[in-house]
């Protein structure tokens, strides 16, 4: 047991004790006794003193730039390091006592927080991601509210909800990708209690818990690191969003680590997501930020299995290949489909608009539509590296294709037949790879999703001159809403036709796959891939794919604008159907065999 863990810590919840605590380098850690151990890394700094509850307390500098001391204080008490004379927050503070970004942070002892049940966790080889947003995922946007949603997920066959991330960032609304205080919930969601109390109620549903975190930038407003810490960047190799970060220092890869230990384990999380991997650059270290963060999780037994998620337009999986991270988010299945349906081409899209059904007939064998340049050959029809086809997570909207649109149009307000979108639905949650939805679309909703933030009116103007010069060039116009203005947050409120027809209808076709997905797909894989795909182009915009388990096969047919150029093979026992094949210019056909 760590130091200063209670002998009956775990009594009556099942977890092993580091699955409730996980001590940090940096931060306020509770030692068991009534006492705290503080620690700020503050190599330039001339002095640092602790100010507890309004109590000042000495900090003595040790020889690796840390600045420590030991006090005792009540949990829940206001405490904020004093650095040259100046207050500031606890980088890695667990939680603030307000929304106040400079303000005290708040002395939370994790083991505290009372978990009443077991969690075993689920195999990768069952999920369905369901992506959401918990500021606008309920009218009141917070981590209670969100609970009641939840039996409704796991009715309709969600196994996994991917939470994109609530670290603490500047103001009341944002999307959480800039975050200021990145190991605290932000407070306009709720409390760490109340977050963890969301965990649990989401896997007593059966619902595994993915949480979105971001290490390649900090928000531009509200961290005080740059001051407290400057060689905790690196300038010169700035990020698009932020200064750039020297992840060689010992001192930053705790850290990140201990942030990423510290998620896991204090809320039982299922796993993490990693966003923008391409852009931790730590190209000198060995091994680099993310191999030593994902063996330092590998290492350890948590009780139930942890999924590491990667974003990276590379589409390079040695993360996966090397057994480290489980899946990739795959964005060619959303740009070849979106691309196919809607004939929008503009910039990164431009590579799929000359052919793609062609681009999605080799991601349907492969994986990827294409591969980074320094990942092998594939065997015919196997994915890169020889991977298992739970290695891609396939979306066709997610809030990055859907928000960053001047109108923040959903698919189905962009095609003219919705049967296209209801056969692309059937395929991605039918096929073999890991699907996801993103929140509302699971009943066909049709309003939009904007980006929106709560900053100072410099930052929210210079935000709106990059958005229009990257998007709008993409797109062809720049008539964004005011991401600043608190209605456009609250125009990004799905469910906003539930009791209609169309939702209704929506919501039993999601079920109804979903239902198929577990009974029927999910054993197949579980056995294993036993051969290559294989995948015939049966029209100009048609196809049809079959791929091979140790249990049996799944061969899917699909019509994605026209009708195939010779009368379809119809097998006389199919498992779903949409429309007619022979007929139809959207159809679709699913055959799950057994052996």
């Amino acid at each position: 047991m760590p130091d200063g863990w209670p002998a009956d810590a775990t009594r009556g919840t099942g977890a092993r004790p580091h699955a409730l605590h996980h001590p940090r380098a940096w931060g306020a850690e509770p030692l068991g006794d009534g006492s705290w151990r503080f620690a700020l890394w503050a190599p330039e700094a001339r002095e640092v003193t602790l100010d507890l509850d309004g109590a000042r307390v000495p900090m003595a500098r040790d020889s690796d730039g840390f600045w420590r001391a030991t006090a005792a204080a009540p949990p829940d008490r206001p405490y904020r390091f004093v650095v040259d004379g100046h207050p500031t927050s606890d980088p890695v503070g667990r939680a603030q006592t307000g929304l106040d970004l400079a303000g005290p942070s708040r002395l939370l002892d994790p083991r505290r927080h009372a978990w009443t049940s077991e969690w075993r966790g689920r195999r990768w080889e069952e999920a369905v991601l369901y992506e959401l947003h918990v500021g606008t995922f309920t009218p009141e946007g917070t981590f209670a509210a969100a609970e009641h949603r939840l039996p409704d997920l796991a009715a309709l066959g969600v196994t996994a909800i991917e939470v994109m991330p609530v670290a603490h960032g500047p103001g009341r609304r944002g999307w959480g990708y800039d975050g200021a205080l990145l190991a605290a919930p932000h407070p306009a969601y709720g409390t760490p209690e109340e977050m963890k109390r969301f965990v649990e109620a989401a896997q007593a549903q059966g619902i595994m818990v993915i949480l979105d975190i971001v290490l390649n930038h900090f928000s531009p407003e509200g961290s005080d690191l740059q001051r407290i810490a400057p060689p905790f960047f690196d300038p010169g190799n700035d990020t698009p969003w932020g200064i750039g970060i020297d992840f060689a220092q010992p001192a930053v890869r705790a850290f990140f680590t201990d942030l990423c230990l510290g998620w896991i384990t204090e809320y039982r999380l299922d796993g993490l997501r990693f966003d923008a991997i391409h852009e931790i650059r730590d190209p000198n270290s060995d091994p680099e930020l993310l191999v030593e963060i994902a063996q330092a999780i590998r290492s350890r037994d948590f009780g139930r299995p942890i999924h590491l998620i990667a974003e990276d337009p590379r589409n390079d999986p040695w993360l996966i290949r090397d057994a480290l991270f489980t899946a990739l988010w795959d964005d060619d299945f959303h740009h070849a489909l979106h691309t196919l349906l809607t004939d929008e081409k503009g910039d990164y899209l431009a590579d799929f608009a000359e052919d793609p059904v062609g681009r999605l007939t080799r991601l349907l064998a492969h994986g990827f539509a294409w591969e980074a340049e320094t990942a092998p050959a594939p065997a015919p029809g196997l994915p890169v590296y020889d991977l298992p086809w739970t290695a891609f997570i396939v979306h066709k909207q997610n809030h990055d294709q859907v928000g960053n649109r001047p109108d923040g149009a959903r698919l189905l307000t962009l095609v003219d037949d919705p049967r296209a979108v209801e056969v692309v639905h059937a395929l991605q949650l039918t096929g073999p790879f890991v699907p996801m939805l993103w929140m509302g679309e699971e009943e066909g909703e049709r309003g939009p999703f904007h980006y929106f933030c709560d900053v100072s009116e410099e930052l929210a103007r210079r935000i709106t001159e990059g958005r229009e010069e990257q998007f709008g060039r993409m797109f062809g116009r720049t008539d964004f809403p005011d991401a600043n203005d608190p209605r456009t947050m609250e125009e990004s409120r799905p469910f906003t036709d539930s009791a209609s027809a169309h939702a209704r209808h929506w919501r039993e076709l999601t079920r109804r796959l979903l239902a198929l997905r577990h009974e029927r797909i999910v054993p197949l894989l579980l056995s294993g891939r036993a051969g290559p795909a294989t995948v015939t182009r049966t029209g100009e915009r048609a196809l049809a794919v079959t791929w091979p388990f140790h249990a049996g096969t799944i061969t899917a047919q699909a019509n994605l604008g026209s009708r195939p150029d010779a009368p379809p093979e119809l097998t006389a026992v199919n498992d779903f159907a949409l429309g007619d094949l022979a007929a139809d210019p959207y159809a679709f056909t699913l055959t799950v065999s057994s052996t």
